[in-house]
């Protein structure tokens, strides 16, 4: 038996979106304190060939938050091995998800701030935070290290199609098929759950190449028609989720062995099918809870930006560890980040990036992460697309405990 805790605490200071309100009145900016992730992990290997893992906690909880929040049910999966190493099948509510290594993240060992979110590419739509409820298959055969499921979607709440833009249908979902295959040139990672390490911070020589799908039939609806115009038919057109993806990672030492340094280094292309013109925002924490009337922006209020859509997406991320020691016995570990994409609904690429710097007190378990993250503002263009108009600039500190 195992247990584990994690707590990621923010202070930040935020360029709010245009028109960002905090109960009816104008924010330009915003200060703010807040909880981005506390998690506890059990494990349990029960006999050699049975293992039992859940996972609660909470997400998000700032000032505008509902108080007495309680914790949610991340995983629970039961699993039994077939084939020791080879096979294991399981099933439950987890994240042994399709389509990149970091659609599943270990996130005490992010490398930056925040984990890829454009990987979580059905996040609290169609999930609960990513996690489905699925029967799965896992497992190692030689260096081909694979996972496939079979997933039950959450219903999404009921909303009528749209003329020309896709969205998420509120009929009976149907079923969600995924898998992820990473070819493992040097050490072996452990996949006894299904989360992926940012970062092992030169502990392991890690090079692995990865491709992985997800599909769902008749997942999307909209009405045909043109885009912001009237409905060219009664019927409404349903069309399959379909998304691929490709991925390179690299994490080991490099330099003098007794000096400690690593390099982490990370790319990923996606091609993500949602059906015609989709387009959905993510903002984490966001400090605001209202926009002013008339605000034009497809952004919305706070620290809101358009991370996900139809089209095709970059993502990279680089470290550098420095020497140990370079603080009396603390060290750092600068990093960047950047998504860029080319959305249908978009005029303009969308561009993302976060750069920073890791103070690590004692390594994952105690440290200090320092960032600016940089979003695109979209504004209409008269047509129901949108063209990249300014940016809004947002920095933050981040104190992780991890205890394992």
């Amino acid at each position: 038996m195992k247990l584990t805790l994690l707590n990621q605490a923010w202070l930040r200071y935020n360029q709010n979106n245009p028109g960002s309100r905090i109960n009816g009145r104008n924010e330009p900016r915003t200060l703010d304190a807040a909880i981005r992730r506390f998690r506890i992990q059990f494990y349990g290997q029960l006999t050699d060939r049975v293992f039992i893992y859940s996972q609660i906690g909470i997400n998000n909880f700032g000032y505008l938050s509902e108080r007495k929040q309680f914790f949610f049910l991340h995983d629970a999966v039961g699993e039994y091995a077939v084939a020791k190493s080879k096979l294991s099948l399981g099933t439950g509510l987890g994240a042994w998800n399709g389509l990149s290594r970091f659609t599943a993240s270990a996130t005490g060992s992010i490398m930056g701030l925040d984990l890829p979110l454009v990987a979580e590419t059905t996040n609290d739509v169609s999930d609960q935070f990513g996690r489905k409820l699925s029967v799965y298959a896992k497992g190692k055969l030689g260096k081909l290290d694979y996972r496939v499921a079979i997933s039950k979607p959450l219903i999404v709440p009921p909303n009528a199609p749209a003329v020309g833009v896709a969205a998420f249908s509120s009929l009976a979902p149907r079923a969600q098929y995924q898998g992820y295959l990473q070819w493992q040139f040097l050490d072996s990672e452990s996949n006894l759950t299904p989360y992926a390490a940012g970062t092992y911070l030169g502990k392991k020589r890690v090079l692995n190449l990865g491709a992985g799908f997800i599909v769902q039939p008749r997942a999307m609806w909209y009405r045909p028609g043109p885009l912001g115009g009237a409905a060219t038919g009664p019927d409404t057109v349903q069309v399959a989720m379909k998304q691929w993806a490709v991925d390179a990672y690299y994490d080991a030492p490099i330099g003098a062995a007794d000096k400690g340094q690593a390099l982490n280094a990370y790319a990923a292309f996606y091609h993500l099918d949602y059906g015609p013109n989709y387009i959905r925002n993510t903002a984490p924490l966001s400090p605001t809870n209202g926009v002013a009337p008339g605000t034009s922006t497809i952004n919305n209020g706070g620290n809101g930006w358009p991370a996900y859509g139809t089209g095709n997406v970059l993502y990279g991320q680089l470290g550098y560890k420095l020497p140990d020691n370079l603080l009396g016995s603390t060290t750092f570990m600068p990093y960047v980040s950047l998504e860029h994409a080319r959305y249908q609904r978009l005029n303009d690429p969308m561009n993302y990036y976060d750069v920073g710097v890791n103070w690590l007190l004692l390594g994952h378990t105690s440290k200090l992460t320092v960032a600016y993250q940089n979003r695109p503002i979209f504004t209409p263009d008269g047509s129901g697309k949108y063209n990249r108009t300014s940016d809004r600039g947002a920095v933050v500190a981040q104190y992780q405990v991890s205890f394992n």
